[in-house]
């Protein structure tokens, strides 16, 4: 088990990097809410693992400290209990494969309990449903990874390897690159984005737990060139929207009847006439249905999007997001913030949300040490 190192702290870092001048703003919400941070610990990062932080009610962010020390701990996921928090490492070692890891949550510590194949190299994205099932997404390996928590917190070893086969147009898509993995809320199928096919593929868990079974049809093309990253499930079930990396754009996907999926319109996440490089990264809708976001890396911006009545969705405007490269970002429980990880200029920033215009309003940002994924 991994030595548990002292709670680090850092000093106020202010990040303009091309936005606007950031003025601090006092918004007041119910109660302090905690979230863990996975981060990249490579190269010249400062990291040296997952950490916590509170988000108070005046929309501030502050470091509890160090949780646990972990390699490349680039994304994580909860159990729905919340006494267990999965991570992947996003490495690859002599046998080509990243790592998954399973941690007992104990007060402001994490508790290493194990680390398991994910199945292929570079895991970048994991996810765990009710039952204990752990997704990892492998971005090198073009494949995604089963594996199970144990009812006392373990991984299992890895069970079975979905590999993907097949490549986009573009120079990123020249062979597959498994980005991100989904269990439906609708019919408890998965979903994983396929940046380099370019593809959306569809599969089950067999009823004996432990393989995944190809859906049929099991993939869907989306545009040529988009590079889909991740998505976002409206919660009427009809609807579920993709993030393009490439693309810099949004495409609403439509359940049909049958089961089966289409592709919808398309909408960019930039503002007209901006032309300069950029990639879209992380999604999320609001509760409500009303609103989808989107962060853009390069504009520096988180897109707001407002969903029309039969699902299209209309750009509203980008919101500067206080720092460089925007990863991942969160809306708080309560959905009165958006806290947005920049990854090149080592902050998250505290955005305001208007949950009538959906519109967003800086309020404050803290030091972060390369992070990359946020976790309430």
């Amino acid at each position: 088990m991994k030595s548990l190192w002292p709670i680090v702290t850092f000093t106020a870092l202010l990040v303009l990097s091309g936005c606007h001048t950031i003025k601090e703003e006092t918004v007041n919400t119910q109660a302090t809410q905690s979230f863990y941070l996975g981060t990249y610990t490579a190269d010249a990062s400062k990291s040296q693992g997952i950490y916590k932080y509170e988000l108070h009610p005046n929309g501030n962010v502050k470091q509890v400290g160090l949780a646990v020390m972990s390699e490349n701990p680039s994304y994580l996921a909860l159990s729905t209990d919340k006494k267990f928090l999965v991570a992947i490492n996003e490495v690859k070692n002599d046998e080509n494969v990243g790592t998954v890891e399973s941690y007992m949550v104990f007060e402001d510590t994490l508790i290493l309990l194990n680390r398991q194949s994910s199945g292929g190299a570079h895991p970048c994205f994991v996810n765990i449903n009710q039952e204990g099932y752990v997704l990892a997404a492998n971005y090198t390996g073009g494949n995604v990874g089963l594996l199970k928590l144990e009812a006392d917190g373990p991984l299992t070893e890895l069970l079975d390897v979905q590999q993907h086969t097949g490549k986009g147009i573009t120079d990123r898509q020249e062979a597959p690159h498994a980005h991100s993995v989904w269990f439906n809320p609708v019919d408890c199928g998965i979903i994983s984005i396929d940046l380099g096919t370019n593809e959306l593929w569809f599969s089950s868990i067999d009823p004996g737990g432990q393989k995944l079974i190809p859906a049929s049809p099991e993939k869907l093309a989306l545009n040529p060139g988009d590079g889909p990253r991740h998505l976002t499930f409206h919660p009427n079930g009809k609807w579920l929207y993709v993030a393009n990396e490439l693309g810099s754009s949004v495409t609403r996907v439509d359940r049909n009847e049958d089961g089966s999926y289409s592709i919808g319109p398309t909408v960019s996440s930039l503002p007209v006439g901006y032309i300069e490089s950029n990639t879209c990264a992380d999604i999320h809708i609001s509760s409500d249905g009303k609103f989808v976001y989107a962060s853009n890396r390069g504009h520096n911006s988180i897109a707001v999007l407002k969903v029309n009545d039969d699902g299209s969705l209309k750009l509203l405007g980008n919101k500067g997001c206080g720092g460089e490269g925007p990863r991942n970002f969160a809306l708080s429980p309560d959905e009165n913030y958006i806290l947005v990880a920049n990854q090149h200029t080592n902050n998250i920033v505290t955005l305001k949300r208007d949950q009538i215009t959906g519109l967003l309003k800086y309020v404050s940002q803290a030091e972060a040490p390369t992070p990359v994924c946020i976790l309430f």
